[in-house]
């Protein structure tokens, strides 16, 4: 029971990433060869998590994307500390079952963050809307998406140094 339960959590994630259960979005290598023929509005929402001193909004708040065309949007973030600090960004895009068609080429969710005191930059995110979801029935009716991140600090990591006077004798 025990190894099943740490097991849990990653075997999770995979099924989230894989199936795009609870709107988590899919990771492209390439964009699709062939456009589809929906047009839907996806909206961008940006968040910051207590604790971290930054803001952090869309350049735009929607966009009209026709599925299989691949898009780029920009993300502007502000580190309003006077110190470099870290951050990751946790992602979903809503409606929960649209997140299997949502697929990234290319996002600053992909790795930690870095921002210098006071520095500002632009994130972009590239992706596109898979065509597949013309043919998905829980699709049909849904005509915008929202995509929203949210930054979290990244938790101190104690430095580590060299064992104590009073550590143990090898």
């Amino acid at each position: 029971m025990l190894g099943l339960s740490f097991a849990a959590v990653p075997l999770y994630r995979v099924f989230c990433a894989r199936t795009g259960f609870a709107g988590t979005t899919q990771v492209a290598k390439a964009a699709p060869g062939v456009a589809g023929t929906r047009m839907l509005v996806v909206h961008f929402d940006a968040n910051v998590a207590p604790g971290l001193n930054w803001r952090f909004a869309p350049e735009t708040s929607q966009i009209k994307l026709l599925t299989g065309k691949t898009a780029t949007v920009f993300f502007k973030v502000t580190n309003l500390s006077g110190e470099e600090t870290a951050a990751r960004a946790a992602y979903n895009v809503s409606p929960g079952q649209s997140g299997a068609y949502f697929d990234k080429l290319a996002c600053f969710c992909f790795t930690e963050q870095h921002l210098g005191p006071h520095q500002t930059a632009e994130m972009p995110v590239v992706f596109f809307l898979d065509p597949a979801l013309e043919r998905d029935e829980t699709m049909d009716r849904i005509e915008e998406l929202t995509l929203s991140y949210t930054f979290y600090p990244r938790p101190a990591v104690a430095p580590l140094t060299a064992a104590s006077e009073s550590g143990p004798k090898l």
